[in-house]
């Protein structure tokens, strides 16, 4: 057996501890979140429970948490579907030159360059100047789409400057009117970016905190409410949270992760079905 060189042994350690670094704090928080009813927030433990998982179920003397967390749900729902159907819109729209077209792409990707607290500041204060209320579903919406409207556009981009028309060009060719050729041709072969996409969209709009912070008005969402939590909680009842959002998100990404292996399934079932046709 061949011996692997040092520098294998250096570059793992290396990685190991990039690792560590990355979800260390996740698992701590993870493991502390598991203290019994007389725990703190540091180590050592004090004892095994589920304590303060249940306490979360129980009415709270602080806080908001699954108000909060509806709101966050509900959200990035709204941001995910709006980012999605905007994307692709815009995805087939820049297939041609248009007059414009550089200029609408280098605003549409800017708000990424801006700091995030700027644009939640820029947002508020312009739904006060117009007279409008400053809410989570309103201007936290709109706040949070320069977050994730341009990784959308980013993706489809990409997308669609390697897509081979000649599927389209096909589909015409059997009759197939602009419609039915994106609705049948265009939007099953490009499922899976369309999966990424409404991943990023959720996802960063789950967890946004700065770009709603100045736009969420009178109601927190849940970053903003465990944010709140950490100056007046003092009990693992805030990691127990910590805990649950994260296997949530993971439950999320999962789902996403799942329907995208789905679909390349169904595509090479499809075309395994079309080929033993011929």
């Amino acid at each position: 057996m061949k011996r692997r060189p040092r520098s294998f042994y250096v570059l793992a350690v290396f990685f190991a501890l990039f690792v560590l670094f990355l979800y260390g704090p996740t698992v701590t928080i993870g493991i502390l979140s598991f203290q019994g009813p007389q725990g703190g927030l540091t180590f050592p433990m004090n004892g095994v429970s589920l304590h303060w998982f249940r306490d979360l179920f129980e009415q709270q003397a602080v806080g908001d948490i699954w108000g909060a967390f509806r709101r966050s749900l509900a959200l990035g729902l709204l941001v995910m579907v709006t980012t999605v159907v905007v994307s692709v819109m815009a995805g087939l729209a820049f297939r041609k030159r248009f007059a414009g077209s550089a200029l609408l792409f280098y605003l549409a990707i800017t708000s990424l360059v801006i700091p995030s607290i700027l644009v939640s500041l820029g947002v508020g204060l312009i739904f006060q100047q117009l007279g409008l209320r400053v809410h989570w579903a309103t201007s936290g919406f709109g706040s949070q789409l320069t977050w994730t409207l341009p990784f959308g556009l980013l993706i489809m981009f990409a997308v669609f400057n390697r897509f081979d028309r000649s599927f389209e060009e096909a589909a015409r060719d059997q009759g197939a009117s602009a419609w039915q050729t994106i609705r049948y041709v265009v939007l099953p072969i490009i499922a899976p970016s369309l999966i990424g996409v409404a991943l990023f969209g959720f996802t960063l709009s789950y967890d946004e905190f700065a770009r709603t912070l100045l736009t969420s008005g009178s109601y927190n969402t849940l970053p903003l409410e465990i944010f709140g939590m950490t100056t007046n909680v003092t009990t693992p009842v805030i990691y127990a949270l910590g805990t649950l959002t994260t296997l949530f998100s993971l439950g999320i990404i999962g789902v996403f992760l799942l329907a995208g292996w789905g679909m390349a399934r169904r595509r090479e079932r499809l075309g395994s079905d079309a080929g033993k046709g011929v």
